[in-house]
């Protein structure tokens, strides 16, 4: 059990930044947090009256799950709070998708993209950290096995926040099909016949009879 220690300080530093960035892109300025709420009000899970409290709330939820998960003494609370966070999100997505509805979100206050399979594999993904945050352990001991561990739960929860980017990235790297070649440029031209008058016989070198 010594090494699983690492491993819960990991995933609470992933859930730290996750929702430390999810909510600091809804709460930059008015404008982050108006985006956000018209996309709550797309998603049409909530009446439209309430988008403007629930993208409020939500926002708050995630800054205070971040606070939580980071602090050892806040104990399991954040990444209960940080879980069921995530299965809410995870549920939204599945019943919009059941309705057909073209639901996008800024998850992160940058990329606002359609929320599809690739944000369900991202949120179990999520699930599977917080369930793991809260397996019970001892005190760590060693402060770089500690640093080690915050630095690897970072550089995972870079790849969580920046997933649309990635993705867009590589879609947009991949080459375009070859087009079809025309098929006039394919069949060669037939040479047209020379009527030049260099190609007919001429007169003088026709041979003269003898007498």
């Amino acid at each position: 059990m010594s090494g699983v220690v690492y491993v819960v300080i990991a995933c609470r530093a992933l859930l730290a930044l996750v929702f430390l960035a999810s909510a600091a892109g809804k709460l930059r300025g008015r404008d982050a947090l108006a985006v956000f709420t018209a996309e709550v009000r797309a998603w049409r899970l909530v009446p439209a009256g309430a988008s403007g409290a629930v993208a409020a709330g939500v926002a708050g939820a995630e800054a205070v799950a971040a606070v939580l998960s980071a602090l050892p003494a806040a104990g399991r609370s954040g990444p209960v709070l940080g879980g069921l966070l995530v299965a809410v999100f995870t549920a939204g997505i599945v019943v919009t998708r059941a309705r057909g509805t073209t639901a996008r979100c800024s998850c992160f206050g940058r990329t606002a993209v359609p929320l599809g399979r690739r944000h369900l594999v991202r949120n179990g993904f999520l699930l599977a950290t917080a369930g793991l945050a809260l397996l019970p352990v001892g005190e760590a001991s060693g402060a770089p096995a500690v640093a080690v561990a915050v630095g690897a739960g970072a550089a995972a929860a870079l790849l969580v926040v920046t997933l649309d980017e990635i993705v867009g990235l590589f879609a947009a790297s991949e080459p375009s099909a070859p087009s079809a070649p025309s098929v006039s440029s394919s069949v060669p031209s037939s040479p047209s016949p020379s009527l030049s008058p260099s190609s007919s016989p001429s007169p003088s070198s026709t041979p003269a009879p003898r007498s």
